[in-house]
């Protein structure tokens, strides 16, 4: 069981670290000065699916404002999909290519601040994922009835997978997307958003779908199949929120039942992260044929309408069993990845550790601080620590360890017993998402935040958890009443205090690289660091 969790978790989008990083790593992970000049305003998508040749074609219409004057725009779109054609005013434009980046050389230099179009039609065969969605791309299946199951997974390897665009996580269409997706007529599409149209035409229908809000770009989805529909009204913190739900016919009924938890996880997320990012696109939960991704406003889902993760308890603890895994977890995403969004995924981590701690939120406020201690404390069974969370290679299209999820999880639990104040804990969660409202972030800023707000220097803390795999741990001793204690395995100035529990009474110790001692009233006949602090200890006598 747990070599199926480390799946999950190490294998979902990271790259290798022993790579030597290319030029194609750059034209993807870098802000090149073919990427620089333009910002994207609006995306118009329009789509074509063919399930019996597992084909797609299409075209994207991208706005775009000019921040300088250029003449050469990088779009990517990955092999083996092809452009077909670039057009601007009406005029075909030259391109020329190098691996998955075109270079589209435009009639003449754009005007500072000009407003703009381009249009690329594209074709082709697009990757089609093996494990999705640990790695990426198109999944065609069939529902029990025979009929065509479809939908797309892309966060590592970019939507550039399937469709032309600007393939770069700090750009997102500041006036959102269009979606418009052609099916057979028997089928439907949901993609993200809210539905606006269905076009019947002679053998098909079009679903556009329009997206007010920017849209992290691998967030962008299609999701075809034998859908039905229902869903609610939720009374949230910004007024009446729409949360839809499109499910395969065939379970409807379960979907019913198992979806419930829906708005419960509305209701805690709004309690500790703020309101949801996304009023104006709704909430929508889609069934999919592989297990689940963080689409925006359009949060996908197969975890067989059942709890646990497949299933099965990620921590060990119990606990896990008492909700679905992938509404909870995926749902997280919609507040950290997608409100909140990382400029490079060499800082991934502020999407995957804030939604895997947002599991034990869950907890926290349904079923109580000891259920959500005990779930996070279950999870470092998951925790591998052979590479750091932020590994440091910028610009090259590279994250960091698969360890940002359940040891990033116990890093947030962490800090919020060393804040010791739960309400002002959640405050920082809320301001977060306050401050940072639909923007892409660094981990410095984020690192920042948290240590004004929490009035704690946290440098130490932050390069401890995030950029060593060290374990910090608590080496003691103890004679009569004289505790001994000291840290080992930490960086320079790591002195964050923890809570022992000395003769089953809670205290506070401040350790550091040297050894301190502490007198207590009566001899010390038991010791131990409470297990909130992700700490491990060692008895010296």
């Amino acid at each position: 069981m747990k070599n199926l969790f480390l799946l999950f978790f190490l294998s979902i989008n990271l790259v290798s670290f022993s790579q030597e990083f290319t030029r194609a790593d750059t034209l993807r992970g870098s802000i090149t000065p073919e990427r620089a000049w333009w910002n994207v305003l609006h995306y118009d998508l329009k789509v074509t699916p063919n399930a019996s040749e597992k084909s797609i074609e299409g075209s994207n219409t991208i706005t775009y404002e000019v921040l300088r004057p250029y003449n050469i725009m990088q779009i990517d779109l990955q092999n083996p999909m092809k452009i077909d054609k670039v057009l601007q005013a009406g005029k075909e434009l030259q391109y020329t290519s190098e691996g998955n980046a075109h270079f589209v050389k435009l009639q003449k230099k754009q005007a500072g601040g000009s407003e703009n179009e381009i249009t690329i039609y594209f074709s082709g065969i697009p990757r089609e994922a093996v494990r999705p969605p640990w790695d990426g791309g198109f999944t065609w299946k069939k529902d029990s009835n025979g009929k065509d199951f479809i939908a797309n997974s892309n966060q590592g390897i970019g939507s550039s997978v399937w469709w032309p665009l600007k393939d770069h996580p700090s750009e997102e269409p500041d006036n959102g997307v269009t979606i418009s997706v052609t099916t057979p007529k028997d089928l439907m599409d949901v993609s993200n958003g809210r539905l606006k149209t269905v076009t019947e035409n002679e053998d098909s229908k079009t679903w556009t779908w329009e997206v007010k809000n920017p849209i992290n770009a691998y967030g962008v989805n299609l999701s075809i199949g034998d859908y039905v529909h229902f869903g609610e009204k939720y009374n949230g913190e910004k007024g009446s929120l729409d949360m839809d739900y499109y499910v395969l016919r065939e379970n409807e009924a379960k979907a019913k039942e198992q979806f419930k938890q829906a708005p419960m996880m509305m209701e805690a997320f709004e309690y500790w992260f703020g309101p949801y990012p996304f009023y104006e696109d709704g909430y929508k939960l889609v069934e999919v044929p592989y297990l689940g991704m963080e689409h925006q406003s359009s949060v996908t889902y197969g975890n067989n309408f059942e709890n646990g993760y497949l299933g099965r308890d990620v921590s060990g603890s119990g606990w896990g069993m008492k909700f679905d895994f992938i509404i909870i977890h995926e749902s997280g995403h919609e507040w950290f990845a997608n409100n909140i969004t990382n400029k490079d995924v060499a800082d991934m981590w502020i999407h995957e550790a804030f939604t895997s701690y947002s599991e034990n939120i869950y907890l926290d406020y349904h079923f109580g601080k000891k259920a959500s201690s005990e779930y996070v404390i279950g999870v470092r069974n998951n925790i591998v620590n052979e590479k750091p969370i932020v590994i440091g290679n910028y610009n090259v299209n590279q994250s960091g360890s698969g360890d940002m999820y359940y040891k990033g999880a116990n890093m947030l639990h962490t800090l919020r017993q060393l804040i010791a104040d739960d309400e002002k804990w959640r405050q920082i969660l809320r301001g977060l998402n306050k401050e940072f409202y639909h923007q892409n972030v660094t981990t410095e800023q984020i690192e920042n935040y948290i240590s004004e707000k929490s009035e704690i220097d946290l440098t130490a803390f932050w390069n401890q958890y995030l950029r060593t795999i060290m374990v910090p741990k608590v080496e003691y001793s103890f004679n009569e009443n004289v505790l001994k204690f000291r840290y080992t395995n930490i960086v320079k100035n790591f002195k964050m205090p923890v809570i022992a529990i000395v003769n089953g009474k809670e205290v506070w110790i401040k350790p550091s690289s040297k050894w301190k001692t502490r007198e207590f009233k009566a001899p010390i006949k038991s010791f131990e660091i409470k297990k909130d602090f992700y700490v491990t200890e060692q008895n010296m006598n």
